[in-house]
């Protein structure tokens, strides 16, 4: 179809310092996936990367078909290298404040002090992990100490496994964690015996996953591995230690979701915390505001954020393309 007689075709694109068509708020997975897809469509973008991934603890990633095994920082560190080809700005900072400015602009404050701005928003500020607070669990976490037998179960096969139980779904953890090892102790922690349904004891059982009550006291490490894990004895003494090689955490996600909240985003409660109402693309219910990755969820991986990421990126490419010419239309 040829051009409507007497209309100019114009393309809007922003050049001046601090100005961008996209910000990226996040530098893991969905923050350079969303960067990668920006920066190849010829999309002014920039990343605001604080240097907070939530798997910086492991040693390695799993379950990335043709990056298994990979460690989580060389998996940054390329991916910063691949947006830069295609001239994607990335800066050490944190973003404090986003404000949406007149028209369909938006404002973001980094905490250097610096002000860019932005025609879309992407958020990918991801989650926070808060650990059980058992002597041990901290130290070890993302070692011995692990919380996805997806992400680690096939590394610690077939060892004699320990599940913290903090809330009564650690039931099922124990549950799925039998796929990995035959030795599995349920350890009941802060959960009452009585809070354990019928079906929750019968499934256990036949999953030959031991019920142990009482509360954890520490987690015993000799030459910088887990041995054991020792639960509260009588007041003058240490309790029974149990021989566990691999103890299963379930961490309180702890969504980061304050910027989100700032432009109005309508969040949803979750088991796991609030989260936003996003449709498939990750849009939230702000107009130009998109999440991503474990700012959307609790249960993406590295490979699902990558996947919202890339989603995120080609349909704001495909937005910003369609409003730019309806405005050249209306011209």
């Amino acid at each position: 179809m040829g051009r409507p007689s007497g209309v100019e075709v114009v393309t809007v694109t922003e050049t001046r310092t601090g100005t961008y068509e996209v910000v990226v708020i996040g530098g893991g997975a969905a923050g350079l996936s969303a960067a990668l897809v920006l920066g190849r469509s010829r999309r002014r973008t920039l990343v605001v990367d604080a240097g907070e991934p939530r798997n910086t603890p492991a040693a390695h990633m799993q379950g990335y078909l043709s990056r298994d095994g990979m460690s989580p920082a060389e998996f940054l560190t390329l991916g910063r290298e691949e947006i830069a080809r295609y001239g994607v700005d990335l800066v050490r900072d944190r973003a404090v404040d986003v404000t949406k400015s007149e028209g369909e602009d938006f404002a973001v404050a980094l905490a250097g002090g610096e002000t860019v701005h932005a025609r879309r928003i992407v958020v990918a500020t991801g989650l926070k992990d808060e650990l059980p607070a058992v002597p041990g669990v901290a130290e070890r976490f993302g070692r011995d100490v692990i919380h996805c037998p997806y992400c680690h179960g096939w590394e610690v096969r077939d060892q004699a496994f320990g599940v913290l139980a903090t809330t009564p779904m650690s039931v099922h953890q124990a549950l799925i964690v039998s796929q990995w090892s035959k030795d599995v102790t349920l350890f009941l922690h802060t959960v009452a015996e009585s809070e354990l349904t019928d079906d929750d004891l019968r499934r256990l059982a036949a999953a030959g996953v031991s019920v142990v009550p009482g509360e954890v006291a520490e987690l015993v490490v000799e030459d910088d591995r887990l041995t054991g894990v020792r639960l509260t004895g009588a007041p003058s003494g240490r309790g029974t230690t149990h021989p566990r090689e691999a103890l299963f955490v379930a961490p309180r996600a702890v969504p980061q979701t304050s910027l989100l909240e700032k432009l109005g985003a309508e969040l949803q409660e979750t088991p796991f915390g609030a989260y936003p109402v996003v449709d498939p693309t990750g849009l939230t219910t702000v107009p130009g505001v998109w999440a991503v990755g474990n700012a959307m969820g609790f249960a993406e991986q590295v490979v699902n954020a990558a996947s919202a990421g890339y989603r995120a990126g080609a349909t704001i490419n495909g937005e910003l393309l369609m409003s730019d010419l309806d405005a050249a239309v209306r011209v």
